[in-house]
């Protein structure tokens, strides 16, 4: 791998494995940010993908968070918020990729690197793991999408108190608030990750890719509109060569063959 390549990724049987491996702690400068959202482009465009699966390299941190030694230049840049917000770029890469995406966390996961997890649409962690958004502690606060991604997830009120405190939760009490949805022992995240990313792989996109624009648009909407548009993506789905598949398929007692396109 070329030294400059600090996001990879490999594919197989539908699945793509995002790779960062930036040691010792994986942090996110601004070459990784920038790597990852050109390899989730690369994903998106590239149609032997209907999963992705994302882990960094190492032990010690899935990712420890913004490399704090690049913050003195943003002090007194007028041009600071552009910046910030190319950050927001390549997390909404990430977080409206239209296909399932899967992240693994196996380490310290604190700061952009929570904010990074939170942008997946499900979050593995193993039980060892420590979670949380210390930027309080800088006298900073998230400005990764930490104060709205998270929020969303777990609920304002547990979401202001880790903020608060800037103190990280363990992986179990972060499954008990929907922050991560399975925790496994140590070393098997990865394991988990792919055995769901297998069974979601063999279903089709087109249902896929709908059912998370379904969702995560609809969260933004109210039931009513929400409910519009699931009866619109409903009837565009229709239209797929795919459900036709799917349907002979459970007629004729056979294992359907989606087009993943």
């Amino acid at each position: 791998m070329n030294m400059a390549e600090l996001v990879t990724y490999s594919k197989e049987n539908g699945i793509a494995h995002i790779i960062i491996d930036n040691p010792p702690l994986n942090v996110m400068g601004s070459v990784v940010q920038q790597q990852i959202k050109k390899v989730f482009e690369q994903v998106q465009q590239d149609e032997e993908v209907v999963c992705a699966v994302l882990t960094t390299a190492g032990n010690k941190a899935f990712m420890a968070g913004a490399d704090i030694k690049e913050f003195p230049q943003l002090m007194d840049n007028p041009n600071m918020k552009e910046e910030v917000m190319e950050i927001h770029g390549m997390l909404n890469t990430v977080d409206q990729l239209p296909k399932p995406t899967i992240v693994v966390l196996d380490g310290l996961t604190l700061g952009g690197g929570c904010e990074l997890a939170l942008a997946f649409d499900i979050r593995i962690a193993e039980e060892h793991v420590f979670i949380g958004l210390p930027e309080v502690k800088l006298g900073l606060f998230p400005g990764g999408g930490g104060t709205q991604r998270l929020s969303r997830v777990v609920g304002a009120a547990k979401a202001k108190e880790m903020m608060y405190t800037g103190d990280p939760i363990a992986a179990a009490d972060a499954e008990k608030v929907g922050l991560v949805n399975h925790v496994t022992p140590q070393g098997e995240g990865l394991n988990l990750a792919m055995k769901l990313a297998g069974q979601i792989a063999n279903q089709s996109l087109q249902s896929l890719s709908r059912i998370k624009q379904a969702v995560d648009e609809g969260l933004e909407k109210n039931l009513q509109d929400g409910i519009d548009l699931e009866a619109t993506l409903f009837t565009d789905v229709f239209q797929t060569e795919d459900v036709c598949e799917g349907v002979d398929a459970f007629i004729n007692k056979r294992k359907p063959v989606f087009k993943h396109k």
